[in-house]
């Protein structure tokens, strides 16, 4: 399958360095909403959706890891851009093992929150796609997105779980499902040696999709890679520890706190 054209935007300088932004599976480019403020005061970000996600480009069939990063190297190639720092969370996190894997040279420091190199359960997500393309992204809502937030967390922004939840089943049904099938079968464990991009971690505590030992597996064979557990975390982190995620972010692609 070639690269589909996905949806993006871009904001912050025209003449800073540029990080990229990939969304969760079943969420869109608005989850980064809690770090956009403070990264666009360092960075030109550019946040876009994952293909068959909010506005991108629904494909035909099942997807692989390497659509998903021939999606980045054309988005980045759209925008006339070499090299970006790169982080992503959780399918997102896996595009950008893969991109920093396959694409060296395109990523310039490489951050992965709560992913996995091989997230396993290949039955399991065979058959999500195959209930969703049935019954659509409303008949398994509730089951995702429990895994998303602490039960305190959510019990205490019920405002927060309600917008969530209005993306997770304003996804296309068949687009979301073509992303599942990403994540049966997918083995990035041999990528990982091979990334040479300085690599941040980031782990959620309480993360119950994809539960931290995921996260130290790909710490402990990435090259120099650094381990940031943050709790209380589920599987978006960085909506539940925004202030942290944020300033890991900023620490990670701008230690010296310049552009």
């Amino acid at each position: 399958m070639s690269a589909v054209q996905v949806h993006a935007v871009v904001e912050g300088p025209d003449d800073a360095p540029v990080l990229l932004l990939s969304n969760s599976l079943g969420a869109d480019l608005t989850m980064w909403d809690p770090q956009v403020p403070a990264l666009t005061g360092r960075f030109r970000v550019v946040r876009y959706d994952t293909r068959g996600h909010g506005r991108s480009a629904v494909p035909d069939g099942d997807s692989t890891i390497d659509d998903l990063t021939d999606d980045v190297v054309a988005l980045l190639d759209r925008l006339g851009v070499d090299s970006a720092h790169v982080a992503g969370l959780s399918i997102g996190g896996m595009t950008a093992l893969r991109l920093a894997a396959r694409e060296p040279r395109r990523v310039r420091t490489l951050t992965v929150l709560c992913s996995s190199a091989h997230p396993g359960n290949d039955q399991s997500w065979r058959d999500r796609a195959a209930a969703v393309r049935a019954a659509g992204t409303g008949s398994i809502a509730d089951a995702v997105i429990s895994r998303w937030l602490t039960p305190a967390y959510a019990a205490a922004h019920p405002d927060t779980v309600a917008g969530l939840r209005a993306v997770f089943e304003a996804n296309p049904d068949e687009g979301y499902a073509s992303c599942c099938a990403v994540l049966a079968g997918l083995d990035l464990r041999d990528d990982l040696d091979r990334i040479t991009a300085p690599t941040l971690v980031v782990s959620g505590a309480e993360d119950p999709a994809l539960p931290p030992e995921h996260q130290q597996l790909i710490a402990d064979r990435v090259p120099g890679a650094r381990l940031l557990t943050v709790s209380p975390g589920a599987h978006l982190a960085n909506i539940e520890q925004a202030a942290t995620v944020t300033d890991a972010l900023l620490a990670h692609a701008d230690p010296g706190g310049t552009r």
